[in-house]
């Protein structure tokens, strides 16, 4: 991927080293609004949603690898890169401007408005905050561990996570909260259409990305396709428990996250993310 020496995106914010606030500070108003709250008979959600957000102290700041700074570049070249083509993109199919995301790294652990979370759960998208939460090291992993190297592939993760955002700002994600909270679908396949549907805009994603900026080398489209199928729920369960349990996919089989993100990319037709939630499910 052609991506060194271009803009990169100023929407990042870097945590990466600093300590989770935790109990101190905003959590020590949490605990004294929910006491408040359980004493006066008040919900305690409505006091902490008017509680400020919890910010780590940068003075507490621990060491950062000097080596990551240039995939913290990379990173924010691509996150450039996804702002241009959906701010491009979106008002032309949705009929409002495009709300940049933020996205958030972070070491080990990280604080955010959907609940504190694990470098284990890998990259995240909080549709509360609008924000992406990355721990760098997930991209060796990538490589390393699911065997997926190359830097498109990791662009990718990248573009899949800000499908999320987008998924978001159209409703879809209320959408799936709406359906999964009643009768119907289950909230497996709501979520598998979710991945899904956020594999297909990353795809979506590559394809303007080439038209606008000619970003791609020789076999990046292979590289992002060969993640795709490495973060499938029926690859990654073989590879951890030696056997597959369908019922408890969220993600998609690898067949189907290659399959959609390939649609996206050949199409570049942001209107058909729609399909992911009219067809029927055994067709995905």
């Amino acid at each position: 991927m052609r991506w060194s020496g271009r803009r990169q995106s100023t929407n990042i914010d870097d945590r990466r080293g600093m300590p989770v606030a935790g109990i101190a500070g905003g959590g020590i108003l949490a605990v004294v609004a929910i006491l408040y709250a359980l004493f006066t008979g008040q919900d305690p959600t409505r006091l902490l949603e008017q509680l400020p957000p919890a910010v780590a102290d940068d003075q507490g700041r621990g060491s950062v690898d000097p080596a990551q700074e240039p995939l913290r570049e990379f990173t924010a070249v691509v996150l450039a890169d996804t702002e241009d083509v959906w701010s491009e993109q979106f008002p032309q199919v949705f009929g409002q401007p495009y709300e940049l995301p933020r996205l958030v790294l972070f070491t080990g652990q990280v604080d955010s408005a959907c609940g504190l979370a694990s470098a284990a759960v890998g990259p995240f998208y909080c549709p509360r905050d609008q924000q992406a939460y990355l721990d760098l090291d997930f991209f060796g992993q990538v490589q390393d561990e699911l065997g997926a190297p190359g830097d498109f592939a990791m662009a990718y993760v990248i573009a899949h996570e800000i499908g999320h955002h987008v998924q978001n700002l159209v409703g879809v994600m209320d959408q799936v909260d709406r359906a999964t909270g009643g009768p119907g679908a289950s909230a497996n396949e709501m979520s598998v259409r979710l991945e899904l549907q956020a594999d297909y805009l990353a795809g979506v994603w590559a394809h303007h990305a080439q038209r606008m900026k000619g970003i791609l080398e020789s076999g990046d489209v292979e590289e992002a396709l060969g993640a795709a199928s490495a973060v499938g729920d029926d690859t990654l369960q073989a590879r951890q428990q030696g056997y597959v349990v369908p019922d408890s996919f969220t993600h998609g089989r690898s067949e189907q996250r290659l399959r959609w993100f390939r649609r996206g990319w050949e199409t570049g037709d942001v209107a058909g993310m729609r399909e992911l939630f009219e067809v029927a499910y055994e067709r995905l």
